[in-house]
């Protein structure tokens, strides 16, 4: 607002009073229309959550769930599931938890957060920004974006911070799989985060950086896939520009071919059946 403010000054030079005060009133609706987007962050939910269990995992007795919302700072309203213990009352340790990568909560991340509430946790699983019940900007879906992501992870912390059940003194952070990365990003630069702990089969830098197998692969055949690579990237995001649409990554294989290598097989299980 304050580079509005200075552009709107500089541009009055020279007007006519009734000009200026045109101006005047255009920058009043626009921190008027600020003003009411900021006190929307924290405002009602704009998501339509089920109330029914719809997870792939059973419902424990021994624990109580409900589906809450929260706002990330970049202004986007992310859904998730929490577990609380039913038998265990005071301040509780806290633990976030989401992922894998392409993951909803429905599935491994609500299974581990439900497991720790029994375990005395109060637990949140969570959608990141852009996948399954949280939303997104100008209706942009299933896009990754790494510092959004990790801002996810904090902004997951501000919830449970404020949570009347919550010793804001004992949260921590758990990332599955690809988001075992996000995690270790959040825990490095949040102070709020306690204790972290990632469950990844990968190290999916090195992954995205070199593919699968590097190790069958000498140094400079890895310095020219990888550039060719980025340029591809690269070369992809003009040609969404040109035509105003997202070319999606090719996901998972389908059909699952019978010589397919076991990593590709359990992708296979996890992410289509």
């Amino acid at each position: 607002m304050a580079t509005l403010s200075v552009t709107m000054a500089l541009g009055t030079v020279g007007m006519t009073a009734e000009a200026a005060a045109q101006t005047d009133k255009a920058q009043t609706n626009v921190q008027t229309q600020q003003a009411a987007a900021d006190t929307k962050v924290q405002g009602e939910s704009n998501l339509k959550l089920p109330t029914e269990w719809d997870k792939v995992f059973p419902e424990s007795r021994d624990v109580n769930h409900r589906k809450v919302t929260f706002h990330n700072r970049y202004g986007i309203e992310l859904a998730a599931d929490l577990y609380e213990p039913k038998k265990i009352t005071g301040k509780l340790a806290a633990v976030a938890v989401s992922g894998p990568f392409g993951a909803v909560k429905e599935q491994s991340s609500g299974l581990y957060a439900q497991e720790l509430a029994k375990r005395g946790f109060l637990t949140i699983a969570f959608d990141p920004s852009f996948t399954g019940e949280s939303g997104g900007v100008n209706g942009v879906r299933n896009v990754a974006s790494p510092d959004i992501n990790t801002e996810d992870f904090s902004a997951a912390v501000d919830f449970l911070a404020n949570e009347k059940d919550v010793d804001p003194d004992r949260i921590g952070i758990l990332g599955i799989c690809g988001w075992g990365g996000m995690a270790l990003n959040a825990a490095a630069m949040d102070t709020r985060i306690k204790a972290t702990v990632v469950s990844t089969m990968y190290d999916m830098s090195r992954v995205m950086a070199n593919g699968y197998f590097d190790y069958d692969k000498d140094a400079e055949t890895i310095k020219k896939e990888r550039m060719a690579n980025r340029r591809a990237l690269n070369a992809q995001r003009t040609e969404d520009y040109r035509t105003g649409t997202y070319k999606r990554a090719g996901g998972v294989v389908d059909p699952l071919p019978a010589d397919a290598p076991q990593f590709v097989k359990d992708y296979y299980a996890y992410y289509k059946t």
